[in-house]
């Protein structure tokens, strides 16, 4: 599972075998996950973030967007 960043004590990263999946992230952050579709960005589940946490993190998600969609695309869409 790729770690794409670290942002403060949040860890974004995917799942290698996701790839038939549209574009995404997961988060987690101690016992909190989440899942964020990135485009467009959006939350698809979350358990244990608290609300002020997932505002935060949807707008990491949401500046970092490009970042995420071109790692997701090297990652899934190489001729590799």
């Amino acid at each position: 599972m790729p770690t794409i960043r670290w942002l403060g004590p949040a860890r974004f990263y995917f799942y290698s075998n996701e790839g038939d999946e549209p574009p995404h992230v997961h988060v987690e952050q101690g016992q909190a996950t989440a899942k964020f579709w990135l485009d467009p960005v959006s939350l698809a589940w979350s358990k244990r973030f608290r609300a002020h946490e997932l505002r935060w993190l949807e707008r990491m998600v949401r500046l970092h967007q490009s970042a995420f969609l071109e790692t997701w695309r090297e990652f899934f869409e190489s001729d590799s």
